[in-house]
């Protein structure tokens, strides 16, 4: 396997873990909307922060596990998705447990 897809094969494969989770409650997808209030303006202060510690060199990425795509201000583009992709995941699970709670109190 080439490595420099390892990054996005982890993010995929997060992705995939959680997606059947959707099927719980009113779902993420489904609100798409609401999942983008709630998920941009964190993204976003992550990723100024990221180019910050980038510029100060306090932090760096190792290019072999990316594949060279970056967006300004050179910020690997798998880590742009890591800020969407993640959250993602973690609405998508706190969304199923929620509704499963929800369902096991009413019992």
């Amino acid at each position: 396997m080439n490595d420099r897809w390892q990054y996005l094969i982890v993010l995929g494969f997060c992705l995939a873990v959680t997606a059947p989770l959707e099927i719980f409650g009113n779902g993420v997808y489904r609100q798409a909307r609401r999942a983008l209030r709630a998920l941009l303006p964190v993204a976003a202060l992550f990723l100024v922060w990221d180019a910050v510690a980038i510029a100060a060199k306090v932090w760096t990425y190792d290019g072999k596990y990316l594949t060279g795509i970056e967006m300004p201000p050179h910020i690997p583009i798998e880590e742009v998705l890591f800020f969407v992709v993640i959250p993602v995941c973690g609405l998508l699970t706190y969304n199923a447990v929620s509704t499963i709670l929800d369902w096991s109190r009413r019992r």
